[in-house]
């Protein structure tokens, strides 16, 4: 055998953290590098209807959803690196075409199929970390991976801002080819196959059918689609109308990309919390206890909104107290909720993270857009959805414990 085909040795826990943030992070990257931009989206794409330029970010995300379907049961009969290279190769293509993209059609045609793209990366990377850790050691690996990942959508905006500081708005889609580019390489040279062909299940009709019905056996399975759909779209609401809030509700406009950094880092914490507590409290105590936190917090925040109880400097500082518990929700809930999901379904891994993942997804898009679209200048539709989707959240969790 020659050294050249030789097989990868596993990487090192710390290695292996910092790939599989990467890979999430392709699709933060994609959706929070875009907010600066928004304004002059509306203006030059849809100048009849600013609230439009929403769905720059929303037809990423549905594109994303939709991909994530396909990827799992395909990483489950090819290998996850060949689906997660595909994907990466698919998104690359379509950042390209968004490049070149001069109408508001042709962009989120170009941004659907770069949602497909990317959705190959995000999804077959918790089917990696499967793979290869279980129960609370793979929470804590998530939440790990999702720390580090919390920089990507923190410093994302600053960098869509200093691109536009000395060029056009559409070269931030060529900042998401290097990205992508270089994560095939990282992964390709560095990471082994950890679905090998001896593993591997044929692609069929009837294996997919098997493998949904062993997946419905599963009540945590179907219960963890629900809560992850409703935590996702209080936080997927929150990206589409933050560059509106900020800007024409608070006048914070040109220092959104710092603010917007500022809330991420310290709802980065969330993350850290959860790798630290999860394997004394467990996944479920987790998830309970923050929604309930999280939607005590909402309800109260909707009152003093509705009651315009403060105005000014005082709203601003509640508003950004608010906004870090929904962005902080995620690495305190989301990790666990996989785990959760994931641990009886082994031998159908990848299919089982791509049904999660797209059914979690697509759903959270669909009851967060018309939230955003809802915008009217206050910060009022926002917090509202989020606080319905948050309760509900809540009522469902109860049946973890059971």
């Amino acid at each position: 055998m020659t050294p050249s085909a030789r097989p990868l040795a596993p990487l090192r826990r710390a290695e292996f953290i910092a790939l599989i943030a990467m890979l999430f992070a392709s699709i933060a990257l994609s959706v929070d590098a875009m907010l600066p931009a928004m304004p002059l989206i509306a203006e030059q794409l849809s100048p009849e209807a600013p609230n439009r330029a929403q769905l720059i970010i929303g037809i990423f995300i549905l594109g994303m959803g939709i991909g994530t379907l396909f990827t799992g049961p395909l990483s489950d009969a090819w290998g996850r690196k060949p689906v997660i290279i595909g994907g990466a190769v698919i998104y690359c293509l379509a950042s390209l075409a968004c490049f070149f993209a001069n109408s508001l059609e042709l962009m989120l045609l170009a941004r659907l199929f770069q949602g497909l793209g990317a959705a190959a990366p995000r999804t077959v990377a918790i089917a990696l970390v499967r793979d290869q850790y279980r129960g609370r050691e793979m929470a804590q690996i998530m939440s790990y991976a999702m720390m580090i990942f919390t920089m990507v959508p923190a410093m994302a905006p600053m960098l869509g801002m200093a691109v536009m500081s000395v060029t056009d708005w559409h070269v931030i889609f060529l900042i998401y080819v290097l990205f992508g580019l270089t994560s095939i390489l990282w992964l390709g040279l560095r990471q082994p196959e950890t679905n090998p062909a001896g593993n591997r299940k044929p692609l069929s009709i009837a294996s997919l059918v098997a493998a949904g019905r062993e997946m419905a056996k599963h009540r945590i399975s179907w219960l963890s689609i629900l809560l992850q759909s409703l935590i996702i779209s209080a936080l997927f609401s929150t990206i589409l109308s933050i560059q509106q809030i900020f800007e024409q509700h608070f006048g914070f406009g040109d220092s959104f990309p710092f603010w917007f950094c500022g809330i991420a880092v310290v709802a980065g914490s969330g993350s850290v919390l959860n790798a630290r507590l999860v394997m004394r409290l467990g996944m479920r105590r987790m998830i309970v206890t923050t929604l309930s936190v999280v939607f005590t917090l909402s309800l109260l925040h909707l009152a003093l909104q509705w009651g315009q109880v403060f105005t000014g400097t005082a709203e601003f500082a509640v508003y950004l107290i608010w906004q870090v518990t929904i962005f902080g929700m995620m690495g305190l809930t989301m990790g666990n909720l996989n785990a959760l999901a994931m641990e009886p379904l082994g031998r159908i891994a990848g299919f089982a993270s791509s049904v999660i993942s797209a059914s979690s997804t697509v759903l959270s898009v669909l009851i967060a857009m018309p939230i955003g679209q809802a915008f009217n200048g206050t910060p009022v539709p926002l917090i509202f959805g989020a606080t319905l989707c948050t309760g509900v959240a809540l009522l469902l969790s109860r049946a973890l414990a059971k």
